[in-house]
């Protein structure tokens, strides 16, 4: 009975003592990648927050109490997040009901509606926004006699210039797809419309009371993308003749480097809080319906 009894204690004393082995070694591996990208991520930035108080006689920390003074800051940042709101609405506007009703009514309409989704990605900001530059060319030589003369001046207005969300809209446009490809394809949306429609719901309201609950991760994955890439972009603002907040900090940067610095660091702060304000709201959110 003792043999027996070892014999078959022993081997899954040993393939347990062995499956500890490697929970420790991806534990262990995970600590170091960690590590890394924790190092990689913020050695850069102490050493640009090193730079930016530093001075010839001490620490100084004019570059962040001159910022609220600095002209243009306030403008600028405000204007970057009005685009970025107005751009993340388009989107999902856009995106939301074209792919349900993709999903619903033509599946064999996907993989058109994944090449044109995509398209921005192989053609460079330079190239798009000479693009719109020549479209915002032809309409005044064509449409001057015309009601559509208006729109260009609109869309052209140097508060709020809706050209710079039209060419973040096609800029984002491959991000904010696949976010919201990929929470339609976790969601089986033909059962859960035919369920509430079963249940007495219109077509709208089986839409919004149904699947873009079950949507709420991917539309704000869709989101976070969408507000990084707008803090961030440059090139279109810059060859349109408008000065965001990225381009606010490059003007800042010929002037006054450690202004612009600190500017840099804290719009970094300002992205991840304002990822972070989201993804909060998220999980709110979402604790309140599995509570429910």
């Amino acid at each position: 009975m003792a043999q027996l009894t070892s014999a078959r204690t022993g081997p899954k004393a040993r393939t347990s003592g062995h499956g500890n082995r490697p929970r420790r070694q991806v534990r262990w591996w995970r600590g170091a990648v960690l590590l890394l990208a924790g190092v990689y991520f913020l050695v850069p930035l102490a050493a640009a927050g090193y730079f930016s108080i530093d001075d010839p006689k001490g620490f100084s920390f004019e570059a962040y109490t001159g910022l609220l003074s600095a002209p243009g800051f306030l403008d600028s940042l405000w204007l970057t997040l009005g685009l970025a709101v107005v751009t993340v609405l388009v989107l999902l506007l856009l995106l939301v009901p074209a792919l349900i009703a993709v999903r619903l009514g033509s599946p064999k309409l996907r993989p058109v509606i994944d090449v044109l989704c995509t398209l921005p990605l192989v053609v460079p900001p330079v190239a798009l926004t000479a693009g719109l530059i020549g479209v915002l060319r032809w309409g005044p030589d064509y449409l001057m006699d015309t009601p559509f003369f208006q729109t260009f001046v609109f869309v052209q207005d140097p508060d709020f210039p809706l050209v710079l969300v039209i060419a973040y809209v096609l800029m984002s446009l491959p991000l904010a797809y696949r976010a919201i490809d990929a929470g339609l394809r976790a969601v089986d949306v033909r059962t859960l419309v035919e369920a509430a429609r079963n249940c007495g719901a219109s077509w709208p309201r089986a839409v919004f009371t149904v699947v873009l609950p079950n949507l709420r991760g991917a539309l704000l994955n869709a989101s976070f993308l969408t507000l990084a890439l707008v803090l961030g972009e440059f090139t279109a603002a810059s060859i349109l003749g408008y000065q965001p907040f990225p381009v606010w900090i490059y003007s800042v940067g010929n002037s006054q480097a450690h202004m612009s610095v600190a500017v840099s660091i804290l719009s970094l702060l300002i992205t991840w809080l304002l990822l972070l304000l989201l993804a909060t709201v998220g999980r709110e959110r979402r604790h309140r319906t599995t509570t429910s």
